[in-house]
């Protein structure tokens, strides 16, 4: 089968954190010979405040790599709205070039809504992976819902999010419940030890620690940084343990989130360090190991339980988010955050945690949507009926 004949097929990520979800399913693309699988990095990948992660996704072996920019140097409401303006032309260029057949996207964020308003237009069909999920305090809510509308096959995390995106209007055999895409790599990657990752790392893996990932909370004006300190305050309770913070997304303040942790780590050095991007397996690596996972990461939420680790939710970001009993919600003052911490690392809930299971499935969600996708190949998706309830 020659170039020509392959299904063009295209697949848009914007952060380290989609990248890795994505995958495996991008291993099983790229090995089928039926597929011409091209990768469109665009967003943070491209940035060097944020490590120029798409070189991570070269190193993997994906080689059909096309870069969008998108991303302004401006961490403001109008920095992002320009983004997405900016993102769409782009785009748009590039669908106009390329003419895939299909265009695969997950999750939420403003560069993934871009391309989709885009693609949409080119007339090209969506696969959406991750829709019907709801998280109250971000702007990512209304774009989630948004690339819904714009999709033509959808695969959920989970049963209540198939239900929701059911209610948007699609119809009931384009919407498949998969469970998270991002288990298969807990299942599929062969993890570091303590000793590998302290090596490559150059941190204590050995001393209790925890990791924290904390975003701010984009549909809330300006309390990113109290809510931050709060957390931090909270950590001198705690001096017993050691820190990893993994640096926020590029949101509306974001910057000032990852000012402060370079203060903090820098007056704690000795027991304190933050990365830009650990990659996939590193960052599982990391996971896995972890005492407690804390902040409003969707990780601590849908990865953390195949751990059975705790996990500190704090403020408004993941509400509204399906938690399994691993997950502590706890409110963005310095007084909630500590009682949170207490119960996370009690014996109690520890021994709770060791016997939960997690609402988000058990792996091999990637095969499961490689399948379901080959089965409505042939069929014209763009043309919608509206569902009705």
């Amino acid at each position: 089968m020659n170039s020509l004949q392959k299904i063009k097929i295209c697949v848009v990520t914007g952060s380290r954190a989609e990248y890795g979800l994505f995958f495996p399913l991008l291993n099983l693309f790229n090995t089928d010979k039926k597929y011409e699988l091209k990768i469109l990095v665009t967003g943070m990948h491209l940035s060097p405040e944020f490590g120029l992660t798409y070189k991570e996704i070269e190193k993997d072996g994906f080689k059909n790599l096309e870069k969008i920019e998108v991303l302004l140097s401006s961490d403001t409401s109008v920095g992002v709205s320009k983004s997405v303006g900016l993102g769409i032309i782009s785009f748009s260029d590039f669908f106009y070039r390329y003419n895939p057949k299909w265009v695969f996207v997950l999750g939420d964020r403003f560069e993934t809504f871009a391309a989709v308003t885009a693609a949409y237009f080119a007339k090209i069909p969506i696969v959406h992976l991750h829709g019907g999920e709801s998280t109250q305090g971000a702007t990512d809510e209304a774009m989630r819902h948004s690339i819904t509308k714009m999709s033509s096959l959808h695969f959920t995390s989970t049963e209540s999010y198939r239900k929701r995106v059911i209610q948007l209007g699609e119809q009931p055999n384009k919407v498949f419940n998969v469970g998270a895409i991002g288990l298969d790599n807990i299942y599929n990657l062969n993890l570091l030890s303590k000793s590998k990752l302290s090596n490559l790392l150059e941190f204590d893996f050995n001393k209790p620690y925890f990791l924290v990932t904390f975003h701010p909370v984009t549909l809330e004006n300006q309390t990113s940084e109290i809510q931050f300190k709060n957390l931090i305050n909270a950590f001198e309770n705690y001096k017993d343990y050691n820190i990893i913070f993994t640096l926020p997304n590029a949101d509306v303040d974001g910057r000032i989130i990852i000012k402060l942790i370079q203060e903090f780590v820098f007056k704690n050095s000795h027991r304190a360090k933050w990365y830009t991007s650990l990659g996939q397996l590193k960052y599982l690596s990391a996971l896995k190991n972890c005492t407690v996972v804390i902040g409003n990461s969707s990780s601590g939420i849908i990865e953390a339980p195949s751990f059975n680790i705790p996990t500190i939710n704090i403020g408004d970001r993941q509400k509204g988010r399906e938690k399994g009993i691993t997950v502590i919600d706890s409110e963005p003052n310095q007084k909630s955050i500590e009682a949170a911490i207490k119960k996370s690392i009690s014996r109690k809930f520890v021994e709770t945690c060791k016997k939960s299971s997690n609402p988000y499935g058990t792996g091999n969600t990637s095969k499961k949507v490689k399948k379901i996708f080959e089965a409505n190949l042939s069929l014209n998706l763009l043309k919608k009926e509206f569902f009705d309830l």
